[in-house]
């Protein structure tokens, strides 16, 4: 895995770490299955304390992105698609957007505003 943070960046070095691993899921290159290194070799490897990877491990886990199996480790998900709980909720939302006459471009800015504040 090729991971960087960079310490000098306006965003925390967890949410760097989340947001490439989850990129990497979702790009594929990082398969459903794999295994991610423990939260201390990560930590040594990136130079981290760990507690930051920890962060990161748990926001991907909340997000769905992985699953942590205790001993075991913690591996991408091998179901990455949301279920139907999720997607009954992206409905609403979508259909209350164009009720108030938001284009999908200003829906979509709500919600990354929300993902990231």
């Amino acid at each position: 895995m090729n991971l960087a943070v960079d310490t000098s960046s306006s965003v925390p070095p967890y949410e760097q770490l989340r947001a490439q691993i989850a990129g990497m899921v979702a790009s594929g290159t990082l398969a459903a299955g794999t295994r991610l290194a423990t939260v201390r070799q990560m930590a040594a490897d990136l130079g981290l304390a760990p507690n930051t990877v920890a962060r990161a491990y748990r926001e991907l886990e909340a997000d769905g992105v992985i699953d942590t199996h205790g001993r075991r480790g913690t591996f991408v998900r091998s179901a990455s698609t949301p279920g139907p709980d999720l997607r009954d909720l992206v409905a609403d939302y979508v259909s209350s957007a164009r009720a108030r006459g938001l284009t999908c471009a200003e829906a979509t800015r709500l919600v990354e505003e929300q993902w990231s504040g």
